[in-house]
C-alpha cells in the first residue's frame, strides 16, 4: 500500500461558530436553539466546499490533498470516532482546528479489502482548547452485500432513555447542507442504488451520533465515542437508546428490525 506517506500530514483551518448554523441544526433536529454549541454540533464547522470541477463522482471533493486518495476503493464512510469536550464554544466566536493524520491501515474484511484512516482534530476557541477528536474513515469496495444480515440486539435495561426518529429525505438533505456534506449516498437515490448498491438513502453516521448525544442533552458530557455497526436507510424509523452502566452511558440506534446501527459510549463531567 502506498498511502502510509500521508501519516503525520497536518492541516490548519480557521472558522467562526455561525449563529445561522445553530438555528439551522436546532430546526432540523426539532430542538430549542442552544446558547452554546452542544456536543457534536461542531461538525457544522470547517466545511470543505470546492468548485464543481474539483468534485469526485460521489459528490465529495475529488480524492487527494490532505487525505490519502485510495482511488481503488470507491465507497468512503465515516466508521466512528472519539470526542472529548474540553470547553464551551458560543455563536460568533472564532475557532481554529489543527488536523493530523495519525494512521493509515489496511485490513481484510468479509466484504474484501478495507483501508482505515484515522485523523485527529484539535479545536480551540477564545478560552483555549475546546474539543479533541479522532475520526476513523473507512474505504471499501462495492463487492459484497451493502448491509449484511444481523440478529436483533438484546433489550436495553428497564429505565433506559428512548426516542424515535424518522430519517426522511428532507431531513437527510438538511443535515447534509448544514455540515457541507455532498456525498450522494445521502440524497441521490439513483446513485445510491445503481452505483453503491444500497437499498435506500444512507442515514449519516454523524447524524445518528448527534441524535444519541441529544439523549443526554441535559447532562454535562465530557467524552463521546461511537462506531458504525451497519447502515441505516431513509423511510424507516430509528430507535435511540441510552442507559447508565458501570459509570458510563451506553447508547445505540436500532433499525425497525431491532438491529444495532450505531453503538456509542459517553462519560459525564
Amino acid at each position: 500500500m502506498m498511502h502510509e506517506d500521508h501519516v503525520g500530514r497536518t492541516e490548519t483551518r480557521i472558522n467562526v461558530v455561525g449563529a445561522h448554523l445553530l438555528h439551522g441544526m436546532a430546526a432540523t433536529l426539532g430542538v430549542d436553539v442552544p446558547e452554546r454549541l452542544p456536543p457534536l454540533w461542531h461538525w457544522t464547522l470547517f466545511q470543505d466546499w470546492v468548485t464543481p470541477d474539483r468534485l469526485g463522482p460521489d459528490g465529495h471533493p475529488r480524492r487527494g490533498g490532505f487525505l490519502p486518495p485510495v482511488d481503488e476503493l470507491p465507497r468512503r464512510m465515516w466508521a466512528g470516532g472519539r470526542v472529548k469536550v474540553l470547553g464551551p464554544l458560543h455563536a460568533g466566536e472564532a475557532v481554529l482546528r489543527r488536523s493530523t493524520i495519525l494512521s493509515v491501515k489496511e485490513k481484510q474484511g468479509g466484504s474484501g479489502r478495507l483501508v482505515f484512516v484515522t485523523v485527529a482534530h484539535a479545536i480551540e476557541g477564545p478560552r483555549g482548547p475546546a474539543i479533541e477528536e479522532e475520526q476513523d474513515i473507512v474505504y471499501r469496495g462495492t463487492e459484497g452485500a451493502a448491509a449484511k444480515p444481523a440478529d436483533p440486539a438484546p433489550p436495553a435495561p428497564s429505565g433506559a432513555l428512548r426516542g424515535t426518529v424518522l430519517p426522511d429525505p428532507v431531513l437527510l438533505f438538511r443535515y447534509s447542507a448544514l455540515t457541507g456534506n455532498g456525498h450522494r449516498i445521502h440524497y441521490d437515490m439513483d446513485y445510491v442504488r445503481d452505483v453503491e448498491g444500497y437499498p435506500g438513502l444512507v442515514v449519516h453516521g454523524p447524524l445518528q451520533a448527534t441524535w444519541l448525544a441529544g439523549l443526554l442533552a441535559d447532562r454535562n458530557m465530557a467524552a463521546f465515542s461511537f462506531r458504525g455497526m451497519r447502515p441505516a436507510f431513509h423511510g424507516a424509523p430509528l430507535t435511540t437508546e441510552a442507559w447508565e452502566e458501570g459509570g458510563a452511558w451506553r447508547l445505540r440506534t436500532l433499525d425497525e428490525g431491532g438491529r444495532v446501527c450505531m453503538a456509542a459510549e459517553a462519560t459525564l463531567a
